[in-house]
């Protein structure tokens, strides 16, 4: 292994369990077994590295979601299962969980920055599978921003915020069906 990949491991081990205020630049040295002066060859400050790390774990999000996307089944169950395993590598991936609660928490500028240009990335992942659908006339003509961006936002909250004000959480099946019923039916053609 190189020594810039080194250095990305060491970083991203050292933001995923203090978070990305408290991190420095002599703790990913520390971690990696390099000189400070070896990371500055390679990244000229802990928010250029940091952002090299998000955009490596927004491509990983974004395979991961691409994977679960079957050709032959209808655009409701591929976009049901794409934003669902995004949702769950939200959720799960160690570095992308502690960003959410550092800017939760502290309000970090760079953090937000990062959470912004991830949500982004999302947005236009939905939006490029939306166009798609609509060129092949699957779906209807659409303003496939706004849509994407309503369904990121709208299945987030049933599957982060709703059970804050419901007692119980929403199933997958019970989140499918409704989105089936009302955005995706307005969706088709």
């Amino acid at each position: 292994m190189d020594r810039k990949q080194e250095i990305l491991e060491a970083a991203t081990r050292s933001f995923s369990l203090f978070g990305y205020k408290a991190t420095t630049m002599e703790q990913i040295a520390k971690i990696a077994n390099v000189g400070k002066g070896t990371i500055y060859t390679f990244f000229e400050n802990k928010e250029v590295l940091f952002q090299e790390i998000v955009r490596g774990m927004i491509c990983e999000m974004k395979q991961e979601a691409t994977n679960v996307i079957q050709e032959g089944v209808s655009f409701q169950e591929n976009a049901h299962a794409a934003l669902m395993k995004m949702l769950e590598f939200r959720e799960t991936h160690q570095l992308y969980a502690k960003i959410v609660d550092e800017e939760k928490d502290w309000r970090t500028p760079a953090v937000k920055q990062m959470l912004h240009q991830t949500e982004q990335a999302i947005v236009t992942f939905i939006k490029e599978k939306i166009d798609k659908c609509v060129a092949k006339g699957e779906l209807r003509q659409v303003n496939s921003e706004l849509v994407a961006y309503l369904l990121f936002k709208a299945y987030l909250a049933f599957i982060n915020d709703w059970n804050v004000t419901h007692d119980e959480s929403l199933s997958e099946v019970e989140i499918a069906n409704f989105f089936q019923e009302t955005i995706f039916r307005s969706l088709l053609v």
